[in-house]
């Protein structure tokens, strides 16, 4: 299909180029022939280019794990430990003056 596409744009872009006798009468004629047929080459090579393009492929499906079934979640363990985190304390220092300081403080 493609190449005859091609074949029937080059057919008529021959056609279109070939000399016709002139007529007195007729002022600018060429130019019109020449610019119909530019146009009618251009949609044919055109449609032709438009329809060899890829089309697109619906990718293959791909496997994803299920979610945890309702009511499960995570519960943490009774033996944590103590949990501990870090603190900002404002600390007053002989002939110093007042100072930040951070203090790891175990619940």
């Amino acid at each position: 299909m493609k190449h005859s596409v091609i074949a029937l744009a080059a057919a008529a872009l021959l056609a279109a180029a070939v000399p016709n006798t002139a007529q007195a009468r007729c002022h600018g004629c060429g130019v019109a022939a020449g610019v119909v047929g530019g146009l009618a080459a251009g949609a044919i090579i055109g449609s032709a280019i438009a329809g060899s393009q890829p089309r697109y492929v619906e990718p293959e499906p791909v496997y994803v794990e299920p979610p945890p079934p309702p009511g499960a979640y995570y519960v943490e363990p009774a033996d944590v430990g103590p949990v501990c985190h870090t603190v900002r304390r404002r600390v007053f220092i002989d002939g110093v003056g007042y100072r930040w300081t951070r203090e790891d403080v175990c619940d």
